[in-house]
């Protein structure tokens, strides 16, 4: 638990340094101007495409004898919206891994890890199958808790809780990849798996916190860099 408050605090202290308030902002602005094109572009064929799907279906049947057809547009609306934000954080977290991550590694290790040697146990092919590897199993996630959000508690655990989960799975490979041998990344993350994810659940906590949640990615990647590079550091000692 100590080593995840100093992580996060550390990574918050760390967003003020010149080299990290380059790139702090780029990877959610650049996420949410992409969905933004995207949707402008093809929101008449998502919407579209949901409503022609769900207008097959008994419930459809019933909402025409009803007079209420509306419900289907206003429906397929709202779940474009839905699978919308995980898309835009899914793609900050992506764009942090592809653009931030090797600055953020960099900075940590020469600040506060300069002696830690490199094993460099990690791959650019190692780091590929892990994101696609958490991307599936957060996408089927989603989907699955989907139901939840209609139990109101639900609308905010069901979307933390995977969201904290992606966070680890995508964040833990990047931090320990240039210094830690797989055997030690292997360890780690078998030893330290709570306390993974309960990082995880404070960074994405910092998601309904609005401006702040501009943030998250790079201050996760930070965070994660901090708590892998601390334990990597024990283990060795």
């Amino acid at each position: 638990m100590q080593d995840v408050i100093t992580a996060i605090t550390r990574a918050a202290r760390n967003l003020f340094d010149p080299r990290i308030v380059a790139i702090v902002f780029l990877p959610m602005l650049g996420s949410v101007l992409l969905w933004t094109v995207l949707a402008w572009l093809f929101w008449s064929s998502w919407t579209g495409g949901i409503a022609a799907a769900m207008a097959s279906t008994t419930v459809a049947g019933w909402l025409q004898g009803w007079s209420a057809m509306w419900v289907i547009d206003y429906t397929a609306s709202f779940l474009v919206l839905v699978g919308l934000l995980p898309a835009i954080y899914v793609t900050a977290l992506l764009m942090t891994e592809i653009f931030a991550m090797p600055v953020i590694v960099r900075f940590v290790a020469e600040r506060h890890y300069p002696e830690l040697a490199r094993a460099e146990g990690g791959t650019l092919a190692g780091s590929l199958v892990n994101a696609a590897t958490g991307i599936a199993v957060f996408a089927l996630l989603w989907i699955f808790t989907l139901p939840l959000w209609l139990t109101g508690i639900g609308a905010v655990l069901a979307p933390l809780l995977t969201s904290a989960w992606l966070a680890q799975r995508l964040f833990r490979y990047d931090a320990l990849a240039e210094h830690a041998s797989r055997g030690e990344f292997a360890r780690l993350v078998r030893e330290s798996r709570g306390d993974l994810f309960l990082l995880g659940i404070l960074v994405s906590l910092l998601l309904y916190v609005p401006v702040v949640n501009l943030l998250v990615p790079v201050l996760g990647g930070l965070a994660f860099t901090q708590f892998g590079l601390a334990r990597l550091a024990r283990l060795r000692s």
